[in-house]
């Protein structure tokens, strides 16, 4: 990735609105890059968590920070939304490759004659696009992606290496697909049909409305008969499994390596953290979270946060946790309780055997019938004299 040489805080920031540059606007930069990575003579971000002695060691000779400090070394550039003008800075350092671009459709792609291209769409090479597929403008097709017939794609989308999408998929606009994804698979479904496991109807399709974001090596399976949706605004992580027939709301996140059996439904702003592992047709509602690792066998309420498998309410897996936490310090506790047990029980016996000058002693005088009347007193043979 190509490098500008440098350039002073002065120009990063020319083109940028509600930034104050306190310091010398002139000092000369020749990178941006983040507190941990940060080298003298670069511009680095400084957030609430950074401390202000790391920034002075690093030598930085500037820093996007939200609030001025006093007799700071480096140069301050002042912004309300740091991480908005960091990002813009960065770009400044970091250019696109300066590479000959294809044509519009490279020669080695292959195209159905029924096909639809939009204007501006880029399709570069060893790219199928089969029978009546219909991709929108200024899409970009990446090397080796597939389009199975009748898919139907948006404006602006994006689609990685190596992406294939089945056949009448159905993607919204700006959507993103990164690269080894598959969308549009059959799902996992059989029955048992004479001892055989024969797979089930897979007549249905996914759609995948505007804004979502998929990551590299996910897979989101068709429906049996109908849709599986993925709501608008979603972001799927790396390494993800939707199964058939799954409902997604709008503005989910769903991190890294979860896995969604059949007709799962999710609300609107849940957030699914890694591992997570949810059986088929659980619902979770609005704003609900489910924690890392979590096995969700029940319906998880709106708002609400689970953890632990089986997955259960927050406060309820803290109890667990803590208990579990506690297991060995019990464990001994029972095992020293069980040791004085156990001498407390030997004491008694003795007692019980003999008296101090060693000659048996009755409990009472009632005779010997005593011992068959009440079946608490131990049987003894008095010594002979």
């Amino acid at each position: 990735m190509n490098r500008i040489d440098g350039s002073t805080v002065r120009d990063l920031v020319a083109r940028l609105a509600n930034v104050a540059v306190i310091g010398n606007a002139d000092v000369f930069c020749h990178d941006a890059l983040p507190l941990c990575d940060a080298t003298a003579g670069c511009v680095t971000l400084m957030d609430d968590r950074a401390p202000v002695v790391d920034v002075i060691r690093c030598g930085a000779a500037a820093v996007v920070t939200n609030q001025a400090h006093a007799d700071f070394p480096a140069t301050q550039i002042v912004a309300a939304d740091i991480h908005t003008v960091f990002t813009a800075i960065v770009r400044r350092f970091r250019h696109s490759l300066q590479v000959e671009q294809y044509a519009a459709i490279d020669a080695s792609a292959q195209i159905a004659p029924t096909a639809s291209i939009g204007i501006g769409t880029r399709i570069d090479a060893n790219v199928c696009i089969g029978a009546h597929v219909v991709i929108g403008s200024d899409c970009h097709l990446m090397p080796g992606t597939v389009v199975m017939d009748g898919t139907v794609i948006g404006d602006r989308c994006k689609l990685y290496p190596r992406v294939v999408i089945y056949e009448y998929s159905k993607l919204d606009d700006e959507i993103q697909i990164h690269a080894g994804s598959v969308i549009g698979a059959h799902g996992f479904g059989y029955r048992n049909v004479d001892g055989k496991h024969v797979l089930s109807a897979q007549l249905g399709y996914v759609h995948i409305e505007s804004n979502v974001d998929v990551g590299a090596n996910v897979t989101i399976d068709r429906g049996t008969y109908g849709v599986t949706r993925i709501g608008e605004g979603t972001k799927i992580d790396n390494l993800v499994m939707i199964a058939h027939n799954c409902h997604i709301g709008r503005h989910n996140l769903i991190c890294s390596q979860v896995g969604l059996a059949g007709s799962c439904r999710t609300g609107d702003y849940v957030v699914i953290a890694g591992q997570v592992g949810m059986a088929d047709h659980i619902s979770i509602g609005d704003r609900a979270v489910v924690g890392a690792q979590a096995g969700v066998m029940e319906n998880v309420p709106s708002g609400q946060t689970y953890l632990g498998s089986p997955a259960t309410l927050q406060r309820e897996q803290m109890q667990i946790f803590a208990v579990q936490r506690r297991l060995p310090e019990m464990r001994r506790e029972v095992k020293s309780l069980r040791r004085e047990l156990d001498e407390l029980k030997s004491q008694g016996d003795v007692e019980t055997e003999s008296d101090p000058n060693g000659s048996t002693q009755r409990a009472s005088s009632g005779g010997p019938a005593a011992d068959d009347e009440n079946p608490h007193c131990l049987k003894f043979r008095r010594s002979a004299a």
